[in-house]
Parts: structure tokens; sequence; C-alpha cells
């Protein structure tokens, strides 16, 4: 009996938890859009708008991705146990990808041409995965959340030594969202991710897959 009000006790908490981060990011973001922009500054010239472009285009594809692949999982493991989880990081990664719909459109960025594709492959990717087991799918988790928690540290890493005073609503956005990334791929590997069969090789697949998709999306 003491076990079972424990659980409720830290599911509770759990929740409340999640709660806060989603009002203080809904804070962020109306403050953000109080300004005159949103979350980047007027470019100071082609080359850095091209940067910035391609960063942006990368970011909201890989969120586009990740959304593709929630629902793959969702289609095969959303009537069971845990469905509601897979909810619970979709439902996040929605709003990572609404934020980047919204800075594109904003600052007139051409998204990937290949969402079409990523559209098909995330989808398979996801429902794959699932179709392996709970397990399988929290090992796609793990190894996609952490592809792209990489990358967004490198972006961070990247606006810092340019000029973190410039970026720093930029560098807010991306920090909260690598947060929720790499908290997706703690509970991937809470919930037996590793004990997939051939786990290695199915991460080590799925993360050449995530690097070539980052590396067309900058471009194409």
């Amino acid at each position: 009996m003491a076990s079972v009000t424990q659980k409720m006790t830290i599911n509770l908490w759990a929740r409340v938890f999640n709660i806060t981060r989603v009002r203080h990011y809904r804070a962020s973001v109306i403050a953000l859009n109080s300004r005159g922009y949103s979350v980047l500054p007027p470019p100071r010239d082609a080359e850095e708008k091209a940067v910035l472009d391609k960063m942006l285009r990368v970011d909201h594809a890989g969120e586009f991705g990740a959304n593709r692949i929630y629902a793959g999982q969702m289609a095969v493991l959303g009537r069971t146990h845990l469905g509601p989880l897979i909810q619970q990081m979709w439902d996040q990664e929605k709003i990572h990808l609404r934020k980047f719909d919204e800075i594109l459109a904003e600052n007139r960025v051409r998204p990937t041409a290949l969402l079409p594709l990523w559209n098909v492959a995330g989808f398979l990717l996801g429902a794959s995965t699932a179709l392996l087991g709970k397990e399988g799918a929290m090992a796609c988790t793990v190894a996609v959340e952490e592809s792209i928690s990489e990358h967004y540290n490198s972006q961070i890493r990247a606006l810092m030594e340019a000029d973190p005073e410039r970026y720093k609503d930029l560098l807010q956005l991306i920090k909260e969202f690598r947060d929720d990334e790499i908290e997706h791929h703690d509970t991937g590997l809470e919930h037996d991710a590793e004990s997939v069969p051939g786990y290695w090789l199915l991460k080590s697949a799925i993360q050449f897959g995530c690097k070539a998709a980052i590396y067309a999306s900058e471009r194409i």
C-alpha cells in the first residue's frame, strides 16, 4: 500500500512539474512576442541571414521529423500502456514545431525541400521500431533525441562564441528545447530502451540516418 501511495505521489509531482514547464514556456513566448521581433534580431548582412536561415531550416526539419516519428509510434502503441507517455513527449514536440513554424514565417526562411521525404521516413521509423515492442520504440527515442540534443548543443556553442547577447532569445529557446529532448532521451532509457535485442546496432543506424538528414536539410 505504501509503495502504491509513493508511486501516486511521484506521478502527481511529475505532472505538476510538466504543467509548470509548459506554462513557463508559454510565458516566455508571450514575452518574446511583445517585442519588435520574436527570437531573431534583424540580420546585419546577407552572410548572417544565410547562417541563421540554415540553422533554423535544419531545426525545423528536426522537429518535423520528431513529430512524425512519434506519430508512427502512436499508430502502433497508442492503445497500449505506453500510449500516454508517447503522447506526452509528442505534445512537447508539437510545441517545438509550432514555434519553428512561426519563426520561419516571421523571418521568411524557406523550409527544407525534403519535408515530404521526412514526413514518410519519420513515420516509418517510428512505426517500424514500435513494432519491435516498447523497448524498440524507446531505443528509437533515445537515438533520435540524443542526436537532436547534441545538434542543439553545437548550435548553442556557435551562438555563444559569436555573440551571446545578440542571440540571447534564440539561445534561450534552443536551450529550452534541448532540455526537453534530453528529458525524452532519459525517459527512453528509464523504459528499457537498452534491453531491445541489437540495441547498439539499432541506435547507431538511426543516428547515422539522423546525421545524414541534418546534413541534407541544411543544404536543400
